[in-house]
């Protein structure tokens, strides 16, 4: 325990210095005076938009990296993705299919616009697909992974015939969300992504001991009383539904999932008691810093680059270099 409010305590502290960031720079910089000045323009642009971004980043950076954490430990493979499960092709095709309709101004639900909605039924019809062709084959994880990434190269092929159909004014709007961005969420849809990401993050913590028996090997984890199979599927439910939320509100946004538990185990081991909530706080940081070089990113461009771009090019060299690390103390 003492381990655990120490590490937790690291990563916490961490994050505010990150979110403190995150919400005073960005386009316009803001001084604290002008924040606290009653009715003043930097107040009104801190609380309104900087500060529901800022929080929106945090939460997909954390659902991201506790997802991948979660299956990493499930694969027992340390560069498993949260992507794996297909999640990643049902969303973009569901997303792609409601812009290529026109219907990204449409709102369905207080909060929700027709683009996340159906990029999340697109995710949850995937999951469940491919969860089902794993149980039908009877091969277990590998089974039900290999499923998910077959459908992840179905959904690219029939994003890529959208895209070819789709008005030239319509095609941007679409390689904008493919690319990973955040916006600026109602305040209604970022309550209800939190709670279901919160739901979906106690159930993975709740799992981690389970976890690591599991790392074990399945016989093993029998051996000292473990379900394999219910504990398997309670882990892929869970964070299928934590990375299909995440990517309703953010599109794809690459790397996080992968790069930051990966990180985070180097760091502190391989208990996914402490590396499950660390690795949540680190992919929060990890992405509010990404959105914060993106939204800075205008300054130079005249133009804000997509965070999943930012994510890609600070994570690609980054895990490279980790490979590299590795590579050089095995042998």
């Amino acid at each position: 325990m003492a381990r655990l409010s120490a590490v937790l305590g690291a990563c916490a502290l961490g994050l505010a210095v990150v979110l403190l960031l995150a919400a005073g720079f960005g386009e316009q910089t803001l001084s604290l005076p002008d924040v606290l000045e009653e009715g003043s323009t930097a107040r009104a642009i801190l609380l309104s938009i900087r500060l529901p971004r800022v929080a929106l980043a945090a939460l997909v950076g954390a659902s991201l990296a506790a997802a991948g954490c979660a299956l990493q430990a499930l694969t027992r493979n340390p560069l498993a993705d949260p992507f794996v499960l297909g999640v990643s092709g049902g969303s973009a095709l569901g997303a792609t299919l409601a812009l290529a309709l026109g219907l990204s101004a449409l709102t369905i639900l207080p909060g929700l616009s027709a683009t996340s909605l159906f990029a999340l039924a697109g995710a949850f019809g995937a999951t469940a697909l491919v969860m089902a062709v794993g149980r039908l084959s009877r091969g277990g994880p590998h089974a039900t992974l290999l499923a998910g990434v077959i459908f992840n190269s179905f959904a690219l092929a029939a994003v890529l015939f959208v895209k070819a159909l789709v008005a030239p004014d319509q095609l941007g709007e679409v390689l904008y969300w493919l690319a990973g961005r955040l916006g600026h969420e109602a305040p209604a849809a970022l309550m209800a992504a939190t709670v279901l990401e919160a739901v979906a993050f106690a159930a993975l913590w709740v799992l981690s001991g389970r976890l690591n028996l599991l790392m074990l090997g399945d016989d093993d984890a029998a051996s000292l009383g473990i379900d394999v199979a219910r504990t398997r599927t309670q882990v892929l439910l869970s964070t299928s539904l934590a990375v299909s939320v995440a990517v309703a509100v953010s599109g794809l946004v690459g790397f996080v999932g992968l790069l930051v538990p990966h990180v985070v185990r180097l760091m502190f081991g391989a208990d996914n008691r402490v590396l499950l909530p660390a690795s949540a706080l680190c992919g929060a940081a990890f992405l509010a810093l990404a959105d914060l070089l993106a939204r800075l990113s205008f300054r130079a461009f005249n133009q804000e680059l997509p965070v999943g771009v930012v994510t890609a090019l600070l994570g690609g060299p980054l895990f490279l270099g980790l490979l590299v690390r590795q590579a050089r103390l095995r042998s």
